[in-house]
């Protein structure tokens, strides 16, 4: 549609729309509905004390089990669960305020970095705050939908849906922008709620989509407000960015590589290849090894040397999911953009120091 093409056929809506109908005549398996609900089963690997983590990377057996009774490869890298949540970090720091309408920015944390890497979402917060930007969070907030509208379930969709829109609404109408740190979040309540959600909450829908950005969006947004600092203690030098399908279907650009630019000594290549992952097929048994077929063009680009002759020292993408297919099947797990900023205001950040007068000091001192 946004292309204006003559046939107005928007295939992956095509493709969900038959998911669903099919979900609905013949139900939902137990893998799509364990998949499908991220936030039940981090609450479940919490409750273990750590042994869900110790079993999904070290015991064989276990993971045969998996592969058997849920249809989970047995040799794909999941993601490990933390002990505390995002969210729990984010009240003791005081940043869920009694009153929605405080603040200019409220942050979605995702169920990813909410669950299974809270160090990005306080990533995230050090480099806003750093910048002036007023941010809070909220509650309660639940997974986007995403993993069950996998699957074809338009209920589970509909009722995390609404969980989300009854807690951020009235940020929304407080005139705060709603800042969704996975594209593949932003790119559900951006893109998809509108159109997904019970015929009662599509007006909400539509404001909340309206409200949405991604966290380096934001922060393009206000590059030229005197609040933006831009003053870097350290460089990463070479940088691998890695531009997500989820935040390319949005066509906001890519924020996160441009504010990398903003390092003294970054020059950041670009890969636009798919990296194979696409939510969680690549977990199951059946798409495995078509998501390491697929993403093997973006594993050897990112590996590539670059303008100056040698690989990228670090790799960055906004994509969690992607970080761990990179990790697994290229050897080298990128950074979140925020994460990459956040090291970069420090002096031990990385290796090589900016100099007062911006440029990077080529060695650092002994």
């Amino acid at each position: 549609v946004r292309d204006e093409h003559e046939f107005q056929l928007d295939f992956p809506k095509l493709v969900h729309r038959y998911k669903a109908q099919r979900a609905r005549a013949g139900g939902l398996g137990r893998r799509e509905r364990i998949l499908g609900d991220p936030d039940r089963t981090a609450a479940l690997a919490r409750a273990s004390g750590g042994l869900a983590n110790v079993a999904n990377s070290r015991s064989r057996i276990h993971r045969i089990f998996l592969e058997k009774v849920l249809g989970v490869h047995r040799d794909k890298d999941l993601p490990k669960f933390s002990r505390t949540t995002f969210t729990s970090w984010a009240r003791r720091r005081g940043l869920v305020p009694d009153d929605p309408a405080t603040g200019e920015a409220v942050l979605f944390p995702t169920c990813y970095v909410e669950h299974n890497e809270p160090e990005v979402g306080r990533d995230t917060v050090a480099v806003l705050e750093r910048n002036g930007v007023d941010i809070t969070c909220e509650t309660d907030l639940a997974c986007c939908g995403m993993p069950a509208w996998e699957s074809g379930d338009l209920d589970t969709l509909r009722e995390r849906a609404s969980t989300n829109l009854n807690r951020l609404e009235p940020h929304v109408t407080a005139g705060k922008k709603v800042l969704a740190i996975n594209p593949t979040c932003s790119m559900m309540l951006r893109r998809e709620y509108p159109e997904l959600v019970a015929p009662e909450d599509r007006k909400r829908a539509e404001r909340l989509a309206e409200a949405v950005c991604d966290p380096s969006e934001y922060l393009w947004s206000i590059r030229d407000e005197e609040r933006f600092d831009d003053n870097f203690a350290s460089t990463p030098g070479t940088v691998a960015y890695h531009a997500p399908c989820h935040l390319r279907t949005q066509a906001v650009g890519f924020k996160g590589r441009d504010l990398l630019r903003k390092i003294p000594g970054v020059r950041p290549s670009t890969t636009m290849e798919c990296c194979g992952h696409d939510g969680t097929h690549a977990m199951k048994v059946e798409g495995f090894e078509a998501s390491v077929r697929i993403g093997r063009k973006a594993f050897v680009e990112m590996a590539s040397p670059t303008a100056g002759g040698d690989p990228a020292e670090v790799w960055a993408t906004d994509c969690p999911l992607a970080a761990l297919q990179f990790g697994q099947h290229a050897e080298r797990r990128p950074m979140h953009p925020m994460t990459i900023l956040a090291r970069a205001y420090e002096p031990d950040g990385f290796p090589t120091p900016v100099a007062p007068s911006g440029h990077e000091v080529s060695e650092p001192p002994e």
